[in-house]
């Protein structure tokens, strides 16, 4: 787990790569739910690939914590892409980058590159070779006024 103390800490992790972090199930529960909540029902026989990005800032917890921030918000992402799609069941984890971070009026914006990867215990590496999603996110880190 990388532990920034303060906004301001992540300026300096510019290429700083983060995790990888614990694997998820991703079960049928949970694309049920998912399903059920977006609509999305075009991959009803296995995991949508907008819930394997949904599940990027979950998984991320577990790799990177920024801590002495007045708030800190999701504020989008730059680019996605999906990979192959995942069956129910598939086991998947996180690994990131830092790919900017500046400073704002408010705070620090920082930019992710989450890369998304399956397991496969088949695998020499213990992963696929082609990750199931790829997307840069950005967060905004709120500094107290």
């Amino acid at each position: 787990m990388r532990v920034f103390a303060a906004p301001g800490d992540v300026l300096a992790a510019v290429g700083e790569r983060l995790g990888p972090g614990e694997w998820l199930e991703v079960d049928q529960q949970r694309v049920d739910a998912f399903v059920d909540a977006t609509g999305d029902r075009q991959w009803v026989r296995g995991v949508p690939g907008y819930l394997a990005l949904a599940l990027i800032p979950t998984l991320a917890a577990g790799v990177v914590t920024y801590e002495g921030c007045a708030a800190r918000v999701n504020y989008g992402a730059d680019k996605v892409r999906l990979g192959p799609p995942l069956p129910v069941g598939a086991r998947i984890r996180v690994w990131g980058e830092i790919v900017d971070a500046a400073r704002t009026a408010g705070g620090v914006r920082v930019v992710v590159r989450w890369t998304l990867e399956t397991e496969d215990t088949a695998s020499a590496s213990g992963v696929c070779p082609t990750p199931a999603c790829v997307a840069d996110t950005v967060v905004l880190l709120a500094v107290h006024p």
